[in-house]
């Protein structure tokens, strides 16, 4: 494993060796996450309960509490986490090697130290088996430069998806870390309502895929999974006739039966020469054959996220956001 200090870097971190480590984390953020679904007001997608990367890991952004907010960041540099209340109580404690149980009740001794009450369903999601978190023995391995090497994973392919994201006016969600599925995702919408999602996950009501995949979708991603380093990856919903013969790009991408979506591994993107033009490649080509085959009205949900030159320097404003 190389978590280089160069942070222009792409990091290597092979899946087996961190997997330990990577179930405990997952447990761990999801009663993270838990509390800012706890308190955050529904949006569509569920995009109320998801992180977001920062420049020393992952935050839950302000949550609302009793006329004023607090947030809850993991620190992936210094191994810790924060709890921080804009009426001024904070606390933090050190991530280390511990159990998934004592995590939760550090976590709620931190929770009671800024005074918000923490009442969090106690099962995880998405995984099976699912062991209630304040029983959970089980998942205690946290190994700080794997943790370290993952975040500067996600903040390589954070900086690409953002990009990716500019080229679209429509409606297109942030660039946001799910923690149920443990991945990092960002979503192009083509606006119209799709077709009743038939559920199926793990310890995940049904009712949450039908709230999450309301909309036709083209969505990419990170996740450290579908390949040896982890795996970029796109699908889209409903799926149109045809989708997973269609040829893309980079060549070293291809579709996964067994995922149901086209994946990129990531060491196929470390090693490259030009790692961000492999994830444009992909992130571009996949949206384009989800998109031509759902026949999206493209000429009005894509744009250029140079447009705002291109008007001062005279182009007509529909050159500007079709070109």
């Amino acid at each position: 494993m190389s978590t280089t200090a160069n942070p222009s870097a792409w990091p290597s971190l092979r899946v087996d060796d961190w997997t330990d480590t990577r179930n405990t984390l997952h447990m761990w953020v999801q009663i993270v996450g838990k509390i800012r679904m706890q308190y955050a007001p529904l949006l569509n997608h569920w995009w109320q309960v998801t992180f977001y990367i920062t420049p020393v890991g992952m935050t839950t952004s302000s949550i609302p509490y009793a006329g004023d907010t607090f947030d809850i960041e993991f620190n992936f540099i210094e191994h810790e986490l924060l709890f921080r209340r804009s009426n001024g109580k904070h606390t933090s404690f050190a991530l280390e090697q511990m159990t998934t149980a004592e995590f939760y009740a550090k976590v709620k001794a931190a929770m009671d130290a800024i005074e918000v009450p923490m009442d969090i369903i106690l099962t995880p999601n998405e995984v099976d088996p699912a062991i209630p978190f304040d029983e959970d023995t089980t998942h205690k391995t946290y190994d700080k430069e794997a943790v370290t090497a993952f975040w500067r994973q996600l903040s390589k392919a954070h900086i690409a998806m953002e990009e990716f994201r500019s080229h679209f006016i429509g409606k297109v969600s942030p660039v946001h870390f799910f923690w149920g599925s443990f991945d990092m995702a960002v979503t192009r919408f083509e606006g119209t309502i799709a077709p009743r999602h038939p559920g199926g996950v793990p310890n995940c009501g049904d009712w949450v895929m039908v709230e999450g995949y309301s909309h036709k979708l083209s969505s990419c991603g990170f996740w450290p999974g579908g390949g040896e380093e982890g795996a970029f990856y796109s699908y889209t919903y409903p799926v149109p006739d045809g989708f997973s013969e269609q040829k893309i790009e980079p060549a070293e991408a291809f579709y996964s039966e067994e995922f149901q979506q086209f994946l990129l591994p990531y060491e196929a993107v470390r090693q490259s020469d030009n790692p961000e033009e492999k994830v444009r490649q992909f992130f571009n080509s996949t949206y384009a054959v989800a998109a031509d085959l759902g026949n999206w009205d493209r000429k009005a949900l894509e744009s250029t996220p140079d447009r705002l030159e291109r008007y001062q320097e005279g182009a007509a404003p529909a050159e500007c956001i079709l070109g």
